[in-house]
């Protein structure tokens, strides 16, 4: 099943204008950098326990900037109170 859908993209590369096969193969750089970043991490990872340095790796929960809300205050800003309180 994967041939054949290898073989269907290879002959979709005809169709492609030279700026739309610039943007594929960008897409596809950027792809295989993260993908062997990924795997060298599981290595070490993996080396890691193997050895017997770590028992497990635990992964970090990452807040995205877009989770967070602003808030509206009143008042004067509060890098201007924090500036005052400091004096």
């Amino acid at each position: 099943m994967a041939v054949t859908t290898l073989d269907q993209i290879l002959k979709q590369l005809d169709t492609l204008e030279i700026e739309e096969l610039k943007e594929l193969n960008q897409t596809i750089q950027k792809y295989l950098a993260e993908r062997e970043e990924t795997l060298n991490k599981s290595a070490f990872h993996q080396a890691l326990i193997n050895s017997g340095l770590v028992k497990q790796i635990k992964h970090p929960a990452y807040l995205t900037s877009a989770d967070r809300k602003l808030i509206q205050i009143e008042g004067k800003p509060v890098s201007e109170t924090i500036i005052e309180e400091r004096r």
